[in-house]
């Protein structure tokens, strides 16, 4: 069901931007610097540290390994809007399906293999529904601000 429900949530985060023009993609309509290709990188990264980084041990992805995250702790907001949407979906898609890998048959209560504080699968997964539930609700606001589109 966990995984499932993560499942859904992925699903939701792709489709609110089927159809956005690249322009509505990155349009500031709140006082930080959140803009929904920032949301959808931000959420790629969040895949790739909690599953295939921290849980599975794996080496982080050039794309993060490279990033000034030292200069710019908001690195993937800022540099998404210089992207096409397109390859910022791709790179998020890519980042799920590397989480998927990293936990494959995994039990849920297998522990993590590279965390400072160990947790486990289930709790790792329950974060990312969290995660992703919460920022497909920013995702579904700035959606209906940048050109009205409402609904799933």
């Amino acid at each position: 069901m966990l995984l499932e429900m993560l499942d859904w949530y992925r699903g939701g985060v792709v489709a609110k931007v089927a159809g956005l023009s690249e322009d509505g993609a990155r349009r500031r309509l709140v006082a930080s610097d959140t803009t929904i290709i920032g949301l959808i990188k931000h959420l790629a990264l969040v895949e790739d540290s909690w599953c295939d980084g921290r849980f599975a041990g794996n080496p982080e992805p050039p794309v993060w390994a490279d990033a000034p995250f030292d200069a710019d702790p908001d690195w993937e907001f800022h540099s998404a809007v210089d992207e096409p949407l397109a390859d910022v979906v791709a790179l998020y898609e890519a980042a799920c399906e590397r989480s998927k890998a990293s936990y494959g048959d995994a039990d849920l209560d297998d522990v993590s293999r590279n965390s400072e504080r160990p947790f486990t699968l289930r709790y790792a997964l329950i974060h990312l529904i969290e995660e992703t539930a919460r920022h497909l609700g920013h995702l579904d606001v700035l959606r209906e601000l940048t050109d009205g589109v409402t609904g799933e």
